[in-house]
């Protein structure tokens, strides 16, 4: 048992600091590149002083504000909302049993979604700068919570129940979407808004954002890690979780109240940003295997490192415009996503 532990414990040191390591250098890479190109050395140097760590390396003033008030903040919040969604994705695999779970399955992302695009179309977003991914947020919250409340109101309770709730109240959510969209079709900016908001994206953000989003979801983070241990043996059923000590009910609620939490802050300030929650934490289980010890926090280093790279590549393929970064990982999600479906159509048929 000792020894166990010891290799539990030798592989997530390894894979953590693998991981932070990758991080750290699309952290770098990215604020490296952009109209003001800085050099990698000096880049890496300003970086490495924002976490306490001095180098001798020189830079310019001018690379010094671009990096640390335009590039980090930007860079910070995408590490932040990668994070938060594969995190929440890998909890959501977990308690669904199911690969192709994602933060979305319980309605929060839709949610947050038609919040933002009420705040856009009734002209809130342009009265205060936090209206929008207040909106969003509570519009988060409210769905996740309906969704639940749905879920639980028979009888029993069960994750089948959830998600098919999921289903119909992210279907009703598309709906108001599309009828706000409609009722705001003569106003082309506001539509422009819209749609910005819903392809997802970080641009615009300051360290304000950063300071708002980081705690909630730092903190929700944090218990889905320590309630990793209670998620593997939920694996094992009910009741056998209960026969070792699992408040199976309670744990369950509380882990899909943190994902909801995480993924409605991030939500809140990136709009809707697809796949992230799908792709990393599934690739993580191959490679790292299915303990949620394990994979909870590989998922959220891996996260954070994935959304940065893919702001980067959306911030550079078509310079001096954008992408929004929701269309790339839609584009490496969306064949992924496919690849799942035909593996597991294999699967079943060799059954």
């Amino acid at each position: 048992m000792v020894s166990a532990k010891r290799g539990i414990r030798a592989r997530l040191a390894i894979a953590l600091a693998a991981l932070a390591a990758l991080l750290l250098v699309a952290a770098i890479v990215a604020a490296a590149h952009g109209p003001v190109r800085v050099s990698y050395p000096a880049t890496a140097s300003i970086i490495l002083r924002h976490i306490g760590i001095n180098t001798r390396v020189d830079y310019s003033s001018t690379a010094q504000r671009v990096i640390e008030q335009i590039r980090l903040p930007r860079i910070f919040l995408a590490a932040l909302v990668g994070m938060a969604l594969a995190a929440a994705g890998a909890t959501m695999q977990g308690l669904f049993r199911n690969p192709m779970a994602e933060p979305g399955t319980i309605g929060v992302s839709s949610g947050g979604a038609l919040g933002a695009v009420i705040a856009i179309a009734t002209g809130l977003g342009s009265m205060h700068h936090y209206a929008v991914p207040a909106m969003a947020f509570l519009g988060a919250t409210a769905a996740g919570f309906l969704v639940y409340a749905i879920a639980a109101g028979g009888l029993r309770f069960s994750m089948a129940t959830l998600l098919l709730a999921g289903i119909a109240v992210n279907a009703f959510l598309a709906a108001s979407i599309s009828f706000v969209i409609t009722y705001t079709a003569d106003d082309l900016q506001v539509m422009r808004q819209i749609v910005f908001w819903l392809a997802g994206g970080l641009d615009g953000h300051g360290w304000a954002d950063v300071r708002m989003v980081a705690p909630p979801i730092l903190a929700g983070s944090a218990v889905l890690f320590v309630y990793s241990r209670d998620l593997n043996l939920m694996l094992l059923g009910e009741a056998e979780a209960q026969a070792l000590g699992v408040r199976v009910q309670w744990t369950r609620r509380l882990l899909l109240a943190c994902a909801a939490l995480v993924t409605g802050v991030a939500v809140s300030v990136s709009g809707t940003i697809g796949f992230v929650g799908l792709v990393v934490p599934h690739i993580l289980r191959l490679a790292l295997g299915p303990d949620n010890r394990l994979l909870l926090p590989a998922s959220a280093l891996a996260g954070a490192s994935f959304l940065v790279a893919a702001d980067t590549v959306a911030r550079l393929v078509v310079q001096p415009a954008e992408l929004q970064v929701g269309v790339v990982t839609a584009f490496v999600g969306a064949p992924f996503f496919l690849f799942l479906l035909q593996r597991n159509r294999q699967r079943a048929s060799l059954l």
